[in-house]
């Protein structure tokens, strides 16, 4: 993203109206809000101007969970990437390292082994007498400490290449499992919530197997964050997320699908099942009474709303998530805090007149 357009006056400008552009949102002028607005002003990507212009656009003020969501959806992919070149090139510079003390030790074994022959055809000989075998037990002596000694090193250069595999390794899992994990909540995020959805659905085909989606949306946690505060919000969403992930399955997966919305993707789960499940969800999270941290004032009841369908053979992806998101829609018009499946919605009426 640095560039020209990023040095002297110019830069130190555009960097002023970024953090002017925090401020007047009241948001925190983190790091990561830092490198969304500024790629914004910049126009950097254009994909992440057309989403931060739908949010300017929409009339309501942005909260740090909408800056959490654009940075995780449009940064996290990157910084996974530089990790990755990262490690790679400190891989390649362990095997290199460790090619060169292979190529050490092979000439050394080729100058022991060249030594041995000359012992060999020397003990043979009738002529050799007590200071010539003195020398050559010597030059023996010295050849066997020799490749002793490079071996010692061959090994510990081989352990030490084999521990940073080890830890190039871990780091790697590491940085995938950060980017494919919403960090306010610990569950997994919209990225790897949609590749997993894509695999589940190929895995349904293949085994003609059943697989169930449900979605939920936080009631009124609009009006909420507004009366309690954008921490007191991000609370009730991590509590929310931990109750999901309570009751769902060991081979379920919980994601923030975005903002105050989450989803569960149930592999061969009927919809009945996946539908008592959700509503043991719901249950849970309605008779917990909250405590604001900060102050201990105690803030009442949430209450979620669900909306659950199941795969179709041969349908998109797309469109089930827009069955589910149906469903969770008209909990939100009837009530809010119940679960709703596509079995259980209306019929639509076709109007077939003229």
């Amino acid at each position: 993203m640095l560039n020209n357009d990023l040095m002297g006056p110019a830069g130190l400008a555009i960097g002023h109206k970024t953090i002017d552009e925090i401020g007047s949102k009241l948001l925190p002028v983190s790091p990561q809000n830092y490198e969304v607005w500024l790629t914004y002003l910049t126009n950097s990507s254009p994909d992440l101007r057309v989403a931060l212009d739908a949010l300017l656009s929409s009339g309501r003020s942005i909260s740090n969970i909408d800056m959490e969501e654009l940075y995780e959806r449009f940064f996290s992919t990157t910084h996974l990437s530089t990790q990755v070149m990262e490690t790679g090139s400190r891989i390649a510079h362990e095997i290199a390292d460790a090619l060169d003390a292979l190529k050490k030790a092979g000439a050394t074994t080729e100058r022991y082994g060249a030594t041995l022959n000359i012992a060999a055809e020397s003990l043979v000989s009738q002529t050799m007498d007590g200071d010539a075998l003195k020398r050559l037990i010597n030059v023996l002596a010295s050849a066997t400490t020799e490749m002793s000694k490079q071996n010692s090193n061959l090994s510990h250069k081989l352990a030490q290449s084999s521990s940073e595999m080890d830890k190039l390794r871990t780091s790697l899992r590491q940085a995938r499992a950060e980017a494919l994990t919403d960090a306010l909540t610990g569950v997994a995020n919209r990225k790897l919530f949609d590749e997993t959805l894509r695999l589940r659905k190929e895995e349904a085909d293949a085994d003609k197997s059943e697989l169930s989606l449900i979605l939920c949306d936080i009631d009124h946690f609009k009006s909420f964050n507004d009366t309690w505060g954008h921490q007191t919000g991000d609370q009730v969403i991590r509590f929310v997320a931990s109750a999901l992930t309570k009751f769902a399955l060991p081979d379920h997966l919980v994601a923030r699908y975005g903002g105050e919305e989450f989803a569960v993707v149930m592999p061969r789960t009927p919809l009945k099942q996946a539908g008592r499940i959700a509503d043991q969800i719901r249950t849970a999270i309605e008779v917990k009474r909250l405590v604001r941290r900060s102050t201990n004032e105690t803030i009442g009841a949430v209450t979620v709303s669900f909306g659950g369908a199941i795969y179709t053979p041969g349908e998109t992806v797309s469109q089930i998530i827009a069955r589910a998101d149906e469903c969770l829609y008209f909990s939100k018009r009837n009530g809010r805090n119940r679960v709703t499946l596509e079995t259980a919605l209306p019929p639509v009426t076709v109007n077939n007149a003229a």
